[in-house]
């Protein structure tokens, strides 16, 4: 595909890094903000910069803010003695979308994965098990994806936090086994999250 416009290359180049844009789309997205005015292109723009310059981790459990403390991790309201691990902010809007769990997460950031060269050092486990040691966790409910990665992901942390005067949960298996979590319906994952079980090794 030759682009007449190394201007508009850089641009469809630029947007076809982004993960499921491909080169058409890149180029259609690009021919759109062509057309629109430099004002809108500015604000378009800029909204990029902003969120680079002052979206942070929250401290309590690694979600995406624009504090210091995201506004679950502050909500008096919010019950601070169950904890549901999830891998990215994706799954924390997906059971929040459900209205059926009223406690506050934990952000891992990732999940083991060897095959993408992902080990337990990459992900946010530290903090995790500070929590369980604390003795101000009631339970800690594994809310990760029903695929491989995502089961040996919860065994590893089992085997982390396992000692700890913790109940360990995991989501019932309403969601379906080889599925990503931010991608299951809401009245399914509420399902999931009221009916969770104590968590068991499998095999």
């Amino acid at each position: 595909m030759k682009i007449p416009s190394k201007h508009i290359e850089n641009v469809v180049e630029q947007l076809s890094s982004l993960p499921g844009i491909g080169k058409r789309t890149a180029l259609r997205l690009a021919l759109n903000l062509l057309n629109r005015s430099k004002e809108e292109v500015s604000t378009f723009a800029h909204s990029f910069l902003e969120m680079k310059q002052y979206v942070q981790k929250c401290s309590g459990c690694g979600n995406v803010s624009d504090t210091p403390v995201c506004s679950i991790c502050s909500n008096p309201s919010r019950d601070h003695s169950t904890v549901c691990v999830v891998e990215d902010i994706r799954d924390i809007l997906a059971i929040e979308a459900t209205e059926s769990y009223k406690g506050v997460y934990h952000v891992l950031g990732a999940i083991i994965s060897p095959m993408d060269g992902i080990g337990p050092n990459d992900l946010n486990i530290d903090p995790l098990i500070e929590k369980a040691a604390s003795g101000n966790v009631n339970e800690i409910i594994f809310a990760l994806s029903a695929t491989m990665e995502g089961d040996t992901t919860n065994y590893y942390l089992f085997k982390k936090i396992n000692s700890f005067p913790v109940q360990i949960t995991s989501l019932s298996r309403g969601v379906a086994i080889g599925s990503e979590l931010q991608y299951a319906d809401e009245l399914t994952l509420g399902r999931s999250i009221l009916n969770r079980q104590p968590f068991k090794i499998q095999g």
